[in-house]
């Protein structure tokens, strides 16, 4: 079964988190709307389920949760996808978000790496701050275990900038999340 549960409770948030990679839905609640709706397109595109709650010090501002989502995500991709024999292991994908076109590889690999280059239009979208985007990916990488390449090549609309890379890598995992008949694509023969 490839899934997991995981809890994390610091003095800034609470988050509980389910995810199957091989069943569908979505319920998210962070409190930040903008945000709520990235994390249902990362769980629609990627081919996964997601439930998660979070509740965090959102009267400093929205950093604390988004960043603590990507640990607990991040987190919860690792321990359900075990030693992670049997995937594709690799996936990219470009997506167009009307004005906006964004790429992201991702190589689940054990080794943890990010690369974001997204020069965002603007600074808010609602209530989520446009500089979060890069801090959700890192805390997402680190904690899955992945590396993880992203690229905003243009647009206009910060809302389309940051749906099209939330697409993009949900996509991206999904090809490489994808089930094979063999074992750990490797030549060292272990990840």
């Amino acid at each position: 079964m490839r899934n997991a549960s995981i809890d994390r409770k610091t003095k800034e948030t609470d988050i509980s988190v389910k995810l199957d990679l091989d069943s569908t839905g979505c319920e998210v609640s962070t409190g930040i709307g903008f945000f709520d709706h990235m994390l249902t397109a990362l769980s629609v595109h990627g081919g996964f389920a997601l439930k998660l709650k979070a509740v965090g010090d959102l009267n400093v501002d929205a950093h604390h949760t988004v960043e603590d989502c990507g640990i607990v995500i991040g987190k919860a991709l690792n321990e359900a996808l075990g030693d992670k024999s049997g995937i594709t292991r690799y996936g990219s994908s470009f997506i167009p978000m009307d004005e906006s076109l964004a790429l992201a590889a991702v190589d689940v690999s054990g080794r943890p790496y990010l690369v974001f280059d997204a020069d965002f239009n603007e600074a808010i979208v609602g209530e989520f701050d446009s500089c979060l985007c890069e801090e959700f990916f890192r805390a997402l990488a680190v904690n899955a275990g992945i590396t993880l390449h992203i690229k905003l090549f243009y647009g206009s609309n910060a809302h389309h900038e940051i749906e099209a890379i939330f697409k993009a890598v949900a996509h991206a995992l999904n090809t490489a999340f994808t089930k094979t008949d063999g074992g750990t694509l490797s030549t060292k023969g272990v990840l």
